[in-house]
C-alpha cells in the first residue's frame, strides 16, 4: 500500500499535532475515524496510544491485587492491631476485591493474566507492608501464602 504526497503531508501534520496538542489530536482522529476518513488518521500514534491503554489496564489490575495482598498480610501478620484497624482493613480488602472484579468485568481478557500477576503483586505488597509496619522481612513468607481463589473469596480472612 503506497501513500501519496498529500496523504504523507496529512500524516506529518497529525503527528505534529500529536506532539503539540494531545487533546486536539484525539478530537481530530476520533472525527476522522467516525467520518470514515481513515487516510487522515495518525495510525502510528493511535496504535501506540491503544497499546498504552492496555498497559494501563494491566497496571491498574496489578495495583489492586497488590493492595488486596498488602491488607491480607496486615490482617494475618498483625493480629494485635486488628481491634483498632479491623474496620479499615476489612473495608479496604472488600474494596480491593470489588475493584479487581470491576476491572475484569470491563476487560475480561485480563483474567488469564491475573494468576501471573500474583508474584509481582506480592512483591509490591510486601514492600508496602514492610515500610508501613516495621516488621522484619522474615516475618512474612517468601511467596504469597494464598492462592488467587482464596484471596478473592468474600469470606476469606486469613490467619497466620
Amino acid at each position: 500500500m503506497s501513500i501519496n504526497v498529500k496523504e504523507a503531508a496529512t500524516v506529518d501534520r497529525l503527528t505534529s499535532l500529536y506532539e503539540r496538542d494531545y487533546y486536539g489530536w484525539i478530537e481530530r482522529n476520533v472525527y476522522a475515524i467516525r467520518e470514515g476518513r481513515i487516510q487522515e488518521v495518525d495510525w502510528a500514534n493511535v496504535a501506540e496510544e491503544l497499546e498504552d491503554m492496555g498497559k494501563s489496564e494491566k497496571r491498574a489490575l496489578r495495583s489492586q491485587l497488590a493492595r488486596l495482598i498488602a491488607h491480607l498480610l496486615k490482617w494475618a501478620y498483625q493480629p494485635q492491631r486488628r481491634p483498632t484497624s479491623q474496620n479499615s482493613w476489612h473495608a479496604t480488602i472488600k474494596h480491593a476485591r470489588e475493584s479487581i472484579h470491576e476491572i475484569l468485568d470491563e476487560s475480561p481478557s485480563l483474567s488469564s493474566q491475573l494468576p501471573q500477576m500474583v508474584t509481582a503483586g506480592y512483591r509490591d505488597a510486601l514492600a508496602q507492608v514492610l515500610g508501613e509496619t516495621g516488621l522484619p522481612e522474615q516475618t512474612f513468607p517468601a511467596a504469597c501464602p494464598w492462592n488467587l481463589e482464596q484471596m478473592m473469596a468474600e469470606d476469606f480472612w486469613p490467619e497466620q
